[in-house]
């Protein structure tokens, strides 16, 4: 490992960062790392509850592939056996828990996502039922008797639902706690983690102590909320941008964020650095350019950042031919109408959306058009040789042959 300047390592790292659980052992773990020309371990857990992750995941990424570039080793943790737990994190109910096969199913979807923003063959991939699954009940009897009932309480989801008399399962106690146990297995110098995971992170540091090891620095990241502007981005709260949407779709649903949010985008999903976000504070003030403009530029950089700079100019053509000239992009899918047949099941079978609930509802909405006329029949009939293109919602499209 190369020597490295502490400041400037700091500086990189300290970007963007909402805190540092304690700052001074993060710089003395720095300084003994570049003596002893061996890296930190940077660790970083993932839950798969979810197959697709979205660009909100990308602000602790990028905090890691921060660390990355400075040569530090990068363990990014599946947690396919704490997914079965169900994370209670920012929840005011009980989590459904999952399946090991279906923690596994989306756990394979995340390593190629993650390797847009990190050097995945630089990273080493680990799964916490190698370790977890293996505790027997005395070990978990040990675990537990390093802590006490009062401190899982003082986590804000849990004291919430704890005074509002909402259940907490006894389940929901063994998350943070093998979570901690993670960094105890990893041996983590350095956990990475959103705001949302401070009180795990700290439990983290309280277990290595107990079993006599060097404690980690917490570092939490901001929250990033989502295209409605209030939510966390959640699939939950349909207000996100997925790794895996299309140019086209990423492209405009970044164009939805609201104003306020330009700035914190460019911050959080593009790691832009403090004297940037000066400049683009400066030219919004001085209107040397105004929020429409400075967004485009925002949604071509987010799309380059997660394909290439082709893509993103081909999505802000295609955003410009749709929405501003009121054109129909030349390559939408298309699929044959065989009979006649409800518009609800045609647009099901075409697999635009999720579910049949949704369509109805985006039909209720006034969110469905044939040929430039709006659709507010759920039971809407569609007849052979009639129709050429529906639209659904704002970016979707599909013709009828």
């Amino acid at each position: 490992m190369k020597e490295i300047n502490i400041k400037n390592d700091l500086d990189i790292i300290l970007n963007n960062i909402d805190e540092v659980i304690p700052e001074k052992e993060l710089t003395d773990k720095l300084i003994k790392s570049s003596q002893n020309n061996i890296p930190l371990n940077i660790k970083l857990g993932c839950d798969p509850s979810m197959p697709d992750l979205h660009v909100g995941h990308s602000v602790v990424l990028r905090k890691l592939k921060d660390f990355q570039d400075l040569n530090h080793n990068i363990i990014l943790v599946i947690g396919d056996f704490t997914a079965m737990i169900g994370d209670p994190t920012g929840r005011n109910k009980t989590r459904p828990q999952l399946s090991i096969e279906d923690t596994k199913k989306n756990a394979k979807t995340y390593i190629d996502q993650v390797s847009k923003i990190i050097n995945i063959e630089k990273t080493k991939i680990v799964y916490n039922s190698e370790w977890l699954s293996k505790l027997n009940f005395n070990d978990l009897i040990n675990l537990c008797s390093k802590f006490t009932v009062s401190q899982f309480l003082e986590r804000d989801d849990f004291d919430k639902r704890y005074k509002s008399g909402k259940p907490i399962s006894l389940h929901e106690f063994m998350y943070p706690l093998a979570q901690a146990y993670d960094s105890v297995y990893l041996r983590a110098d350095v956990e990475v983690g959103g705001t949302d995971q401070k009180f795990n992170l700290l439990l983290a540091r309280d277990l290595q102590k107990h079993f006599n090891l060097k404690q980690q620095v917490a570092i939490t990241m901001p929250i990033l909320e989502g295209t409605d502007g209030v939510n966390k981005m959640s699939k939950s709260y349909d207000n996100y941008i997925a790794f895996n949407d299309t140019p086209n779709d990423m492209y405009g649903k970044v164009l939805s964020i609201k104003d306020d949010l330009i700035l914190k985008y460019f911050s959080l999903v593009l790691s832009s650095s403090t004297k940037e976000i000066k400049d683009y504070e400066f030219m919004l003030k001085s209107n040397k350019t105004n929020h429409r403009d400075l967004k485009r530029k925002l949604a071509r950089d987010i799309v380059s950042a997660f394909y290439n700079d082709s893509m993103s100019s081909s999505a802000e053509k295609n955003f410009d031919k749709i929405f501003i000239n009121k054109d129909i992009p030349e390559d939408i899918p298309e699929f044959k109408l065989k009979d006649n047949m409800k518009l609800v099941d045609f647009v099901f079978d075409a697999e635009i959306v999720d579910s049949k609930s949704e369509i109805k509802r985006l039909i209720k909405q006034g969110g469905v058009k044939i040929d430039d006329i709006q659709i507010k029949d759920i039971h809407f009939l569609l007849e052979k040789n009639k129709y050429k293109v529906i639209k659904i919602g704002k970016r979707k499209f599909l013709k009828i042959v």
